[in-house]
């Protein structure tokens, strides 16, 4: 089928485009980036008003299968990447078993491909069964097609398995991502240690905790020569610490989350000065956790001066009853998808932090540059003619309130339930079908099924 998508903004940072033209998508692919061509037979969307985007790209989720498919689905955690404007995402290998070996990697690529035209690409766990003991066969996984290597929300303790990891997965020039936590620091917390934890008397985890792992892998990094990301950052020091290794040559990215450049622990106080909500609300409960304002304010700057790399959601599902129990027994982790793209328009491009393209940077080709290898799809985060036809298309003033029921996410742990936000996905292609139309999904054509 041939679209003929008309009148847009179009945006792609990466070739220095950002103007209004027509994009004409025929066969799953960008046949025209010009003005005027020959769109005879075209079906055509008007955008006007509207940003026309790379498809975004998602670097650090959790879509839970195999094994708590109550919390997320990969069909249903492609259905909300897919509402989010997300057209490639990785997901992380904590499941039940863990993603330890080539033929499980192979069985969530094939799921995925069965979900719809969302590409998901599988990250490997660095130990077998994430256990911290026992390397797992990266070189299994990566011939299987593994994005990276990670043990994510069981950070690797021991700087010997590390360094060893990080040896390992320079023979196949793949990310090692890190989660960065000394468990020995955060032992049965909850939350940032500071004033607000005192004052609301919830057990904390000193922003150290982060830092002293951000600094042990880094000097690994230099020695080891390995390709290093930090995932989640969330405080001054740590991207202080990044920033000078970035300056020196060493191999290091990171990311940021929408929740730690907008929220505060004042939020699990209920204190948040825009959105007051309940105290100990389950749903602002994260690690790492909620910062203080310097914090916030140290992870904008990383994003403007391009020390932290992309924007990731780590989209991270859990069921009402596990998020409904006392706030020091609920697992650590929110939802992400649906609301990325508002609140980084709401709190980074409408203050005036970052500019439109800036943030469309951060969600598509800075995202793409962290993963390249063989194994990351070739054209992603960006748009360029005979491409892959990727592209999310949204409105940068559309003004709504978060309502987690009408999230497409199996779960609805989100902190951002009656927010006011600004910003909505409109339409988006994956592999030029049309999956999300006027703001919902698109039938058969978002779950792959060809008419």
């Amino acid at each position: 089928m041939r679209w003929l998508l008309k009148g847009g903004r179009l945006i792609v940072p990466s070739r220095g485009i950002d103007e209004a033209r027509d994009l004409l998508i025929e066969d799953g692919v960008i046949r025209s980036l010009s003005f005027g061509d020959d769109a005879s037979g075209a079906s055509t969307l008007d955008l006007s008003g509207l940003v026309v985007a790379p498809g975004f790209i998602d670097i650090h989720t959790h879509l839970r299968e195999p094994g708590f498919e109550h919390k997320e689905t990969i069909a249903t955690g492609v259905q909300s990447a897919a509402a989010g404007g997300f057209t490639t995402i990785c997901c992380m290998p904590n499941t039940n078993p863990a993603i330890d070996n080539g033929p499980l990697v192979e069985f969530v690529r094939r799921r995925a491909e069965e979900a719809g035209p969302v590409r998901v690409l599988p990250m490997g766990s660095v130990t077998r069964g994430m256990g911290q003991d026992e390397m797992a066969d990266l070189g299994e996984m990566a011939e299987a097609g593994a994005s990276a290597f990670t043990d994510d929300a069981f950070p690797i303790q021991s700087s010997r398995m590390m360094r060893l990891a990080m040896r390992y997965a320079t023979t196949f020039d793949l990310p090692v991502v890190t989660h960065c936590e000394d468990k020995s620091l955060t032992i049965g917390a909850s939350m940032n240690e500071g004033y607000v934890s005192a004052a609301i008397g919830i057990r904390a985890m000193p922003r150290t905790a982060e830092e002293i792992h951000v600094a042990r892998n880094i000097l690994l990094a230099e020695e080891t020569g390995c390709r290093l990301h930090i995932a989640h950052i969330s405080t001054r020091r740590s991207v202080e610490m990044v920033r000078r290794a970035r300056a020196h040559g060493i191999r290091v990215t990171a990311e940021a989350c929408p929740h730690h450049f907008s929220l505060t622990d004042s939020a699990v106080a209920g204190e948040d000065a825009e959105h007051p909500g309940r105290a100990y609300d389950t749903n602002t409960k994260m690690n790492p956790p909620l910062r203080t304002p310097d914090d916030v304010a140290a992870v904008v700057e990383g994003l403007q001066d391009g020390t932290i790399s992309c924007i990731a959601t780590d989209h991270a599902p859990h069921s009402i009853e596990e998020k409904g129990v006392e706030f020091d027994l609920a697992p650590f982790g929110i939802i992400g998808f649906e609301t990325a793209l508002a609140v980084s328009l709401t709190y980074l491009v409408r203050p005036g932090w970052i500019s439109l393209p800036d943030l469309v940077k951060l969600m598509t080709s800075g995202a793409a540059g962290v993963l390249a290898s063989p194994n990351f799809p070739m054209g992603a985060g960006e748009l360029s003619e005979g491409g892959r036809a990727d592209v999310t298309i949204f409105d940068p003033a559309a003004e709504w309130i978060v309502e987690p029921s009408r999230l497409l996410s199996k779960s609805k742990n989100t902190p951002y339930g009656g927010h006011r936000l600004f910003g909505r996905v409109r339409h988006v292609f994956a592999g030029g079908r049309l999956i999300v139309r006027d703001g919902h999904p698109n039938g058969a054509e978002a779950r792959g099924e060809k008419g």
